[in-house]
C-alpha cells in the first residue's frame, strides 16, 4: 500500500532537501507511516458554518513547518502485541482492530518501548494535538476530509450509526487524501498536549502545548484526545472535535496513532 501524497510536488519544491523522502515509510514492524508535508491550515472550527464547541475556538492559523511520517493506522493489536507482549483491547476480534483501553501514559509506554526495538532513540512520539488536525483535514477546510455533509459520515468513518457498539479493523473506510484511514471515527486517538479548555494563547508552530495545563482537582493535568469515535455521533467526529481525559484512564474507545520523525538517510 503506497499513496502518493497530493502535496508532495510542493513539498519538493518548499523543502528541496528533503525531496527524495519516500510517500511512505514501513519499520521493521511492518508500521506504515505517510509522509505529511509541511503547511499551514486554518485549526479549530470555522464558527461560519459549523456548530462549534467552545474548546474548538478560537479557529486560529497554525504553521508545520517540518514534514513528518504518521501512521496511516490507529496503532493495531497485532502491532501492540508485537511490542509490549500484550494485548489489552476489549474487542478482541481480529488483530488487525486498532487497540483499545489504552491510557495516554500507556501510549509513551508504548513509544518508549517502540523506539528501543527500533534502536532509534527518540524517532518516535504521539502527534501533537495540531499535527493531528493537519493530518486529518490533509489539505481541505470543511468539516469532514470529504465535506461538509454529516449524513455521508456512514461511508467514510465508524461512529454509533454502523458501528454495532465495537471497534471495526483498521483501514476498511476509504483514506484521506494524504492516506491516512480512520481519521474519523472508529477509535479517540490520544495527542501528546495536555488540554486546554480554548485555544487562546495556543502555539501556532505546530509543537505540542505543554503549559497551562486544565487539571482535575488533585491537580494532575488532563491530556486531548481526538478524531472521534465508535461511540459518537456523526458531529462529535468532525476533524475540529476535540476531547479531554485524565492520562490513567483506560477504556474501549482510547486508543493512538504515532509520529515517525523524519531524519536524515531515512527514506
Amino acid at each position: 500500500m503506497r499513496h502518493t501524497l497530493l502535496a508532495l510536488s510542493l513539498l519538493a519544491t518548499a523543502l528541496p532537501a528533503l525531496a527524495e523522502d519516500a510517500d511512505t515509510y514501513t519499520n521493521d514492524l511492518g508500521m506504515e507511516f505517510a509522509l505529511i508535508p509541511a503547511g499551514s491550515f486554518m485549526m479549530g472550527c470555522n464558527a461560519s458554518f459549523e456548530s462549534c464547541g467552545n474548546n474548538e475556538l478560537p479557529q486560529h492559523r497554525v504553521r508545520i513547518d517540518t514534514p513528518f511520517y504518521l501512521g496511516v493506522t490507529e496503532v493495531t493489536q497485532e502491532q501492540w502485541v508485537s511490542v509490549m507482549g500484550n494485548n489489552p483491547s476489549n474487542f478482541k476480534r481480529r488483530r488487525t482492530n486498532p487497540v483499545e483501553q489504552v491510557s495516554w501514559h500507556d501510549a509513551q509506554a508504548f513509544i518508549r518501548a517502540l523506539n528501543t526495538k527500533e534502536g532509534c532513540s527518540g524517532c518516535y512520539r504521539l502527534p501533537s494535538e495540531a499535527e493531528w488536525e493537519y493530518a486529518a483535514r490533509a489539505g481541505t477546510t470543511t468539516a469532514y476530509w470529504f465535506g461538509d455533509s454529516a449524513d455521508d459520515l456512514g461511508q467514510y468513518a465508524w461512529f454509533d450509526d454502523n458501528s454495532n457498539e465495537k471497534t471495526h479493523p483498521v483501514g476498511q473506510t476509504p483514506a484521506n487524501p494524504w492516506g491516512l484511514y480512520d481519521m474519523h471515527g472508529n477509535i479517540f486517538e490520544w495527542v501528546q498536549d495536555c488540554y486546554h479548555e480554548s485555544y487562546s494563547g495556543a502555539p501556532t508552530d505546530g509543537s505540542a502545548w505543554a503549559t497551562g495545563c486544565d487539571k482535575d482537582s488533585s491537580g494532575n493535568a488532563y491530556y486531548g484526545l481526538r478524531g472521534g469515535s465508535w461511540i459518537l455521533n456523526a458531529i462529535k467526529c468532525r476533524a475540529a472535535t476535540r476531547y479531554i481525559n485524565s492520562p490513567d484512564v483506560r477504556n474501549n474507545y482510547l486508543g493512538f496513532r504515532v509520529v515517525r520523525v523524519v531524519s536524515p538517510g531515512l527514506r
